[in-house]
């Protein structure tokens, strides 16, 4: 089977994310870093309900923290169309990430996207599974304590009631 590793920074930081929300398994996770890159928690949702999602964008003089993910190569596929690459809500990019413990670099592919409104701020659901995915990798305490402090907003009961929908709608079907 071939692999290929991907850089998450956002929800899918959570392996409950990753496997049960998305249906991916992993075979190793491991806390990275990816230079060139910064943070940012104003990603429009698909459907206009319910709070920022994270992003990337690019800056020279940062690093953007999270987990990278060995999978099954042909996996890629379902994070782009679970994540809508297709519909351009995010779109796959290559970059060199760097094991925290180890040090060594790997090329990786992770998600950016040019859709932005610094109006929106993430759910205080969402950023619990930032934080928690980043606790569960062993992320620097810096980092898990700088999540905490990310301005949040309750999610909206019209996200909370679609939100089973596009679970199932991003779940891979049994195969």
């Amino acid at each position: 089977m071939s692999t290929a590793w991907y850089f998450a920074y956002g929800s899918n930081m959570q392996s409950a994310t990753l496997r049960g929300r998305r249906g991916i398994e992993y075979r190793r996770a491991l806390p990275g870093r990816v230079s060139g890159w910064r943070l940012v928690l104003d990603k429009p949702p698909l459907f206009p309900v319910g709070g920022a999602y994270a992003n990337i964008v690019a800056d020279p003089t940062a690093e953007v923290l999270g987990v990278l993910y060995e999978i099954a190569a042909a996996d890629l596929e379902h994070i782009d169309l679970s994540e809508a690459v297709p519909l351009g809500n995010y779109r796959r990019i290559s970059v060199v990430a760097q094991a925290l413990q180890a040090g060594d670099t790997v090329d990786a592919h992770t998600l950016t996207s040019e859709l932005r409104d610094p109006s929106l701020q993430p759910t205080t659901r969402y950023m619990s599974l930032l934080i928690e995915g980043a606790r569960e990798h062993g992320l620097p305490v810096d980092y898990v304590n700088y999540l905490r402090t990310v301005p949040s907003c309750v999610e909206t009961p019209e996200a909370e009631e679609l939100r089973p929908l596009i679970d199932r709608l991003m779940r891979r079907p049994e195969r």
